[in-house]
């Protein structure tokens, strides 16, 4: 059997994943974005059960990073999708952040049949190599497996069920919501709104969804995001428009760049991260995820 050479074992080998699962998740930031800035935020474990877990997939085990608060209960669930960097520490953090909030958070790793991005340091080779080869159904499906795997765990009640996503599940939180009903709410940072070129593999963007997105979403954008002007921003809340779609919203900070929020990173603006951060937390509460 033909071995991956990003992730060390084959990726369909059943037996190998779980022999060697408790390795999967990538410790520490994504290799591409060392040296990490002097603003990036640490949330402890006090008070909390966080940690590496395995979800089972329609093929196989997949590798997830859940936070949950340590005391008695059912707490609303928030799945959390990474950026182009993978499940790497800022993406752990912010499920921790979310736990300390009273949610059950849970983060899939949604590239790992095609590769482990936090070890490759060129941002176009991640494209390339890994980003560009997975495909929505495989992100749906897994997604699905999360709160699944939520539900079961006796700590979730994911009657209550959000989403958020940063830069690449950005998108992904658009798209969930359409594929998944029963989402009550999500936060969408700096996703792309309009496809770059068509991809069999990703068919539809927002702005081709937004006729039959039922779910409430609130976008968070950058005034200054180069990968996503304003004009797809616009074409989208006109989408929204046409569609009679008044449940979902888009805010835009004026002088905010793409990555506003990642505070590990340079892009990092610490108001418009602050505010999101609230904005985030008052939609999911509207929205009955609380």
């Amino acid at each position: 059997m033909t071995t991956s050479v990003l992730t060390g074992f084959a990726p369909h080998d059943t037996n190998s994943l779980r022999d060697r699962f408790t390795t999967w998740l990538h410790q520490g930031f994504a290799r591409s974005m060392v040296p990490v800035a002097a603003s990036v935020i640490t949330t402890d474990t006090n008070g909390l059960t966080a940690g590496e877990v395995k979800l089972e997939t329609r093929d196989g085990p997949v590798p997830a990073y859940r936070a949950v608060p340590e005391k008695n209960g059912k707490f609303p669930v928030v799945l959390v999708v990474q950026e182009i960097f993978g499940v790497h520490e800022h993406i752990k953090d912010v499920c921790r952040r979310l736990a300390k909030l009273g949610y059950y958070a849970i983060a899939p790793d949604l590239y790992y049949r095609q590769g482990d991005v936090t070890k490759i340091t060129d941002n176009q080779e991640i494209f390339a190599k890994v980003v560009n080869h997975v495909p929505d159904s495989q992100v749906m499906s897994d997604l699905d497996a999360a709160v699944v795997f939520a539900n079961a765990s006796g700590k979730a009640d994911t009657a209550k069920l959000g989403i958020t996503g940063f830069c690449w599940g950005g998108r992904i939180t658009w798209t969930y919501c359409v594929h998944n009903p029963k989402v009550r709410a999500g936060v969408a940072w700096y996703g792309r709104l309009v496809a770059p070129s068509k991809a069999a593999l990703q068919p539809a963007y927002p702005v081709d969804l937004a006729g039959v997105l039922k779910v409430p979403v609130r976008g968070l954008y950058g005034g200054q995001d180069g990968s996503i002007p304003l004009d797809h921003v616009e074409q989208m809340r006109a989408a929204l428009k046409t569609a009679g779609n008044t449940s979902s919203e888009i805010i835009v900070y004026p002088d905010a760049p793409h990555a506003f929020y990642a505070d590990y990173r340079p892009s990092f603006r610490q108001e418009a991260a602050e505010d999101g951060w609230q904005q985030m937390q008052a939609w999911f509460k509207q929205h009955g995820v609380a």
